[in-house]
């Protein structure tokens, strides 16, 4: 390669290096950089997310309802939940008899 070519990708090289130089060895944090800070309490998400999931039971219920169908409780979505994550777990686990298909491979088929 030509001169120019070389020295422009030394170039690049130490433009790269230095950025990341700069990055490691810089006493503050790119927060500080920024003056960064959460918008939000952990109490205050942790509100929200409660407030989130009682609006969301509260529309399912409410459809339900229209439907003619029992409504459902906070409880009954997480035992559903842990079911099928049971379930699903069950399915994916590779030693499981399910995960095949019912069949044990390693040996003919009857």
């Amino acid at each position: 390669m030509a001169l120019f070519s070389w020295v422009m990708i030394g170039l690049f090289v130490a433009f790269v290096g230095g950025i990341v130089a700069l990055g490691l060895y810089s006493p503050r944090s790119g927060a500080d950089v920024l003056d960064w800070r959460p918008t939000r309490s952990p109490e205050v998400e942790s509100q929200n997310e409660r407030d989130d999931i009682a609006q969301m039971l509260a529309a399912s219920n409410a459809l339900r309802r229209r439907r003619g169908v029992a409504e459902r409780t906070e409880n009954d979505v997480a035992d559903t939940l842990r079911s099928d994550q049971r379930e699903l777990d069950r399915l994916t686990d590779p030693t499981s008899s399910a995960s095949t298909g019912g069949r044990q491979y390693g040996g003919e088929d009857a």
